[in-house]
């Protein structure tokens, strides 16, 4: 028995998902000098431009995901589960788009620019694991332990 509340109904309070993406955001620009180097190393100049091109589309992507979440949360759950489908759709193809458009300029290096992207998804999101609580005491990050000794 569906009930069309359960659609309309609206979260309230923090978004645990802006929280998480600005973690991921933050450590993907920690991570990303060594991984222009490296791209800089194996491709060149190109894989340098190419590899922070990269980064910044997969940054972008992450904050893009958490704000559309965050913001028909307040609307509807409806609505935020139609954004969640459709807006993956929609940036996957932004991401395609952007990497269409730029793929025979002088600056790219392809391999450097789809390494880039994959790896920084991936690792990102596979090291975000380790700080996401999994829990509904403490949705988005767990809480740090206190350094009172």
């Amino acid at each position: 028995m569906n009930s069309p509340a359960a659609l309309t109904t609206r979260l309230e309070g923090p978004a645990p998902e802006v929280e998480v993406s600005r973690d991921m955001i933050r450590r993907g620009l920690l991570v990303a000098p060594l991984l222009v180097a490296i791209c800089g190393v194996i491709w060149g100049m190109r894989g340098v431009s190419s590899s922070a091109y990269g980064i910044g589309l997969v940054l972008i992507n992450f904050a893009l995901a958490a704000g559309s979440i965050a913001v028909t949360a307040r609307i509807s759950l409806g609505l935020m589960m139609g954004a969640i489908l459709f807006g993956y759709l929609i940036r996957l193809g932004i991401l395609f788009l952007a990497f269409f458009i730029v793929k025979d300029f002088g600056w790219v290096s392809r391999p450097a620019l789809g390494t880039t992207m994959i790896v920084t998804h991936l690792g990102l999101l596979i090291w975000e694991l380790k700080y996401v609580a999994a829990s509904l005491a403490y949705p988005g990050l767990k809480p740090r332990p206190s350094r009172t000794h």
